[in-house]
């Protein structure tokens, strides 16, 4: 009976909202971590109690990177000890990631000290973006996360992601340890670059000098020499957080999310609410999604805390609406506008430009793939391919102009030359730096004026002397006196470079 009712509610939620219930509740696939409380180095130990040990203690058991001893540890070790809060704040944050970057150390069977390297990197924070475009916990600029497989697109950026950054993280740093033999070494090599690093070496040992951290600090620029040194320092205060007097946060030794599989295309804000999780700890826990909707594939993960991972499954199997309600699409013509695009999909231009990053006065370029919001006729997931390869490019909404020159006529006034060519008194102004509104016979003019207008111009049908070139919209913007210098030389304007907005 039971079978029964449950086939007709799947029956019926296809009829009327598309998506079979019990298709929704099988599309998902969880991951319960395995974890072990034996100390790999010393399996006599036998197995702790959880409630005898913390993620804390358990760091401290594998600490394998000889201490360094210099004046930037002890530096170092006092600006942190005497920002109590903003200790415990960072170490409340990494209390989200810290069990499985311990596991992962200790399936590699490297120093757990390296567990707490993000605190030096990013203060746990996965969002963090660096002015050199290092992202995540980890700190990957671009090119190194494309080396080590970190996929940066549009929908999702691996450098971000928890999972993925961290075996990223992890595999390069047993790299540099192989290429270095110490983990001094191989960490300033991680912030410095492993050539930086191999040449301060060469240089040592041509000079016949030792080739360890503090030797080479002196070659090595201010930010390395102290990231070691940082590391240390939080590594002592981990050691003995009362001689500080800091509080760490009790940390559990056990897993704080488990890992579910996604296949279908579903709303962030969807995904959070089946979770029943605020959406600041849902992006906590999966910082890499761009955009609002996570594409599905065989290869997308979402992570949960356990008791989470339960309710979104089983609020999963109640839901009846859609799970994603956006849609990709690709401009196909040259200049497509925004507002034509949300006219087609029933949403506004606001929605379309805040949902893809599109900054404000800026046109798509053809080619660009963006989300859309899905309607009858346009209702598909986006496919894995599409994810991987959208990309969107943009150009300043503004009409090609031409740069003229006009010589005032001897009946001309300024209102006179604006109302000729369809612009106003001030622009004339601007861009010729007039201060007053008084212009005399043969004074030449710069003049924006729109393509459209310039083949069949007032100045030119009348007579009127009147020269032209190509320039950008951006040009007609251009004031004061360097305006006076292009007028005079007759020069071509600078066109400016387009200006993409930002995402994360």
């Amino acid at each position: 009976m039971y079978q029964l009712k449950l086939k007709t509610l799947a029956i019926a939620a296809l009829a009327f909202f598309g998506t079979p219930l019990l298709a929704q509740a099988n599309d998902i696939t969880m991951y319960t971590p395995t974890f072990s409380l034996i100390d790999p180095n010393d399996p006599s130990a036998g197995m702790l109690g959880m409630e005898q040990v913390d993620i804390w203690a358990r760091i401290r058991k594998g600490f394998g990177i000889p201490d360094l001893d210099n004046a930037q540890v002890v530096s170092q070790t006092e600006f942190y000890s005497a920002r109590p809060e903003y200790f415990e704040r960072t170490t409340v944050r990494a209390s989200r990631y810290l069990f499985h970057v311990v596991q992962e150390l200790e399936k590699r069977g490297m120093p757990t000290e390296l567990a707490l390297l993000p605190f030096i990197e990013s203060a746990f924070n996965p969002q963090a973006l660096s002015s050199a475009k290092a992202a995540g916990m980890w700190q990957f600029v671009p090119s190194t996360g494309r080396d080590f497989n970190l996929k940066q697109n549009m929908f999702k950026d691996e450098r971000r992601d928890v999972l993925a950054s961290t075996d990223a993280a992890l595999t390069y740093l047993q790299k540099l340890y192989g290429m270095f033999g110490d983990w001094q070494l191989a960490l300033a090599a991680y912030n410095w670059g492993e050539g930086s690093v191999q040449r301060a070496i060469n240089k040592n040992q041509a000079a016949g000098l030792p080739i360890d951290f503090n030797s080479l600090a002196p070659l090595m620029p201010a930010e390395t020499r102290n990231y070691v040194p940082k590391l240390q320092a939080v590594k002592n205060i981990i050691s003995a957080p009362d001689m500080y007097n800091i509080a760490l946060p009790k940390v559990d030794n056990q897993p704080y999310f488990v890992t579910i599989g996604k296949t279908r295309d579903i709303d962030v804000k969807v995904a959070a609410q089946l979770a029943e999780l605020s959406l600041d700890e849902f992006k906590a826990l999966n910082p890499q999604f761009n955009r609002p909707v996570i594409i599905g594939s065989a290869d997308t993960k979402i992570l949960l805390p356990e008791s989470n991972a339960e309710k979104f499954k089983n609020n999963l199997t109640k839901w009846t609406q859609t799970l994603s309600s956006w849609t990709s699409h690709t401009v196909s013509g040259a200049r497509e506008r925004i507002e034509t695009i949300a006219a087609r999909f029933g949403t506004t231009p606001a929605v379309i430009r805040e949902v893809n990053h599109i900054p404000p006065k800026m046109l798509l370029k053809a080619g660009s793939t963006i989300l859309v919001p899905k309607t009858e006729e346009a209702n598909s997931d986006i496919t894995a391919e599409v994810a991987d390869n959208a990309t969107m490019a943009v150009t300043p909404d503004a009409p090609e102009t031409r740069r003229i020159y006009v010589k005032v006529g001897k009946r001309d006034t300024l209102a006179s030359i604006a109302a000729r060519y369809r612009v106003s008194v001030s622009q004339v102004k601007a861009w010729n730096g007039l201060h007053h509104d008084g212009v005399s016979r043969g004074q030449s003019l710069q003049l924006q004026v729109p393509n459209r207008l310039v083949a069949s111009s007032a100045g030119a049908k009348s007579g009127h002397n009147v020269r032209y070139h190509k320039a950008s919209a951006t040009a007609s913007r251009n004031t004061g006196n360097k305006n006076k210098v292009a007028a005079k030389k007759n020069s071509r304007p600078v066109v400016l470079a387009s200006s993409r907005g930002s995402h994360n």
